[in-house]
């Protein structure tokens, strides 16, 4: 059974945990008793037997030894491997727990969309949704241990009412080499199609809600069935277990406590007998591998696994009594408590009733206070978005002035400046009285000319702060610098030759 603790640490105090300290019942001590014995013994007879069997060159080979492995034993990367591999198991039990089907959803639409108070419509109800209970049993019969000692043939599910007799011939009769707990889900389907038909399902909007709440939970079976196919890659449990049990063995003899001292001139070590940290640190690692074997795959038959045969249960009762007795069976409608009332506030216990005297959270801004004052607090028109020049990164350091604009010109302090685009650039004007001039082939910028029509129009609108804008020297031009660099129409000479008197007669000869 599950092992659940939350109500014992609903609140934080003091020294919260220990009361867990002492369970047993689904404790690290009950997984990691055995190998603690196992270690302690190891460790105790390697210790009597330095200490006592051994010769005075024996003891020095052995401390050699317990030298040379104390200090390569660092060079395990146990943390690293051991914490990356638990924190990948804890993600894929975590993903395993949310794959286990639950009609939950599914049975509140077969009762909203599959109409009928007849014996009919309570048949089609109770059908639909047993087919889909049956299809998470056999997909848990396929991956749990308990719910396969429960239901060890399908037999004992015909016994035990998630299949009739002829519904298991039909079953038995499709053959095929996989898993078939997916056979339900397909009568299911039928079967919605054919309510549709007799028009127990209104519309094709219910039948697609229907068929897909269906999809949905025959693809958290489908989950379960791929997590007990597909395994944590055995590779890396290998590793992670060679690492450990390789860490632990060589600490075996390289933490054993020598009574030579490593240098004559230093005094003799520290005789402890027992290693209390070498324990601890056997405790912590070997109960972190212990915990990834335990929930590598919560479909066992340990203390904090799944208690799937209750969940099939659960499922089961609820999901038959939202179908069938609940059926178009709803309370009288009355008026509520408040209805007469503006705002609702319902009452508080003596226990509770500190929590009615807090002030509700309006926000972390609330409670700001400016000074009334300061500058910051006077309202400014807005300024139209200004397109942004992309020049390159070496002649902005290089310009002799910056195109950007100061808070001065955002006071108002300064001469407005002419807006300007660049060639190709979609920017829409936000003012229809200003213009955008485009840059010329060779990169500069022409100045806005104003019209009169435009100075009258700008005369009514409203004032707006100035934006004072400076442009390079060596981008400006004036007027009469663009007039000179236009290019200039070549004359066009036109030669007419005077005719002579012999082409006079020829041609009065000819006509």
């Amino acid at each position: 059974m599950t092992i659940s603790y939350t109500l014992e640490v609903a609140n934080a105090r003091f020294a919260g945990f220990s009361k867990l300290l002492l369970r047993w019942k689904g404790s690290i001590y009950k997984l990691l008793y055995k190998e603690l014995i196992v270690f302690s013994t190891c460790y105790a007879i390697l210790s009597l037997t330095y200490r006592l069997a051994l010769t005075q060159d024996q003891r020095i080979l052995f401390e050699k030894v317990a030298l040379y492995c104390e200090k390569y034993t660092k060079l395990i990367p146990l943390t690293f491997v051991l914490g990356f591999y638990v924190t990948q198991v804890i993600n894929r039990w975590w993903g395993q727990y949310t794959s286990i089907p639950l009609p939950d959803q599914l049975m509140c639409v077969v009762s909203s969309t599959v109409h009928g108070g007849d014996e009919r419509g309570r048949l089609l109800r109770r059908t639909m949704i047993r087919y889909a209970n049956l299809s998470s049993v056999l997909i848990l019969r396929s991956v749990s241990v308990r719910v396969l000692k429960r239901f060890p043939t399908m037999e004992h599910i015909v016994e035990a009412g998630f299949m009739t007799h002829e519904e298991r011939k039909k079953f038995e009769s499709l053959s095929s080499d996989f898993n078939k707990y997916w056979i339900p889900c397909v009568w299911f389907t039928n079967l919605a199609a054919q309510a549709r038909r007799d028009g127990r399902v209104r519309d094709d909007i219910a039948l697609k809600l229907l068929i897909d709440e269906l999809n949905k939970y025959r693809a958290k079976c489908s989950m379960l069935f791929h997590y007990d196919w597909i395994s944590f890659p055995l590779v890396y449990t290998q590793v992670v277990t060679i690492a450990v049990y390789s860490f632990f063995a060589s600490c075996l003899i390289g933490r054993q406590f020598l009574l030579t001292p490593i240098k004559p001139s230093e005094e003799p070590p520290l005789d402890m007998y027992v290693p209390i940290f070498t324990l601890l640190e056997f405790f912590f690692y070997f109960g972190w591998l212990k915990v990834a074997e335990q929930i590598i795959n919560p479909f066992g038959e340990d203390d904090d696994d799944f208690e799937t045969n209750r969940l099939i249960d659960r499922n089961l009762q609820v999901s038959l009594l939202s179908v069938d007795d609940m059926y178009q069976n709803l309370p009288l409608m009355e008026k509520d408590k408040y209805w007469n009332e503006q705002s609702a506030l319902p009452p508080y216990t003596i226990a509770t009733a500190a929590d009615n005297l807090k002030p509700s959270f309006m926000g972390s801004t609330f409670d700001m206070r400016f000074d009334v004052d300061s500058e910051q607090t006077q309202q400014v028109a807005a300024t139209p978005n200004l397109p942004r020049a992309r020049t390159p990164m070496l002649s902005r350091f290089l310009s002799s002035a910056s195109p950007a604009i100061g808070m001065k010109n955002l006071k108002g302090l300064g001469v407005r400046g002419h807006l300007v685009r660049f060639r190709g650039d979609g920017f829409p004007s936000p003012n229809s009285n200003t213009r955008y001039t485009d840059l010329d082939p060779d990169g500069r910028i022409d100045e806005e000319e104003t019209t009169e029509d435009e100075r009258e129009s700008r005369a009514s609108e409203p004032p707006t702060p100035k934006v004072a804008t400076r442009a390079p020297r060596r981008l400006q031009a004036s007027e009469r610098q663009k007039k000179m660099e236009q290019p200039k129409t070549p004359n066009i000479l036109i030669t007419v030759d005077e005719p002579s008197e012999e082409n006079i007669e020829g041609e009065q000869a000819e006509c």
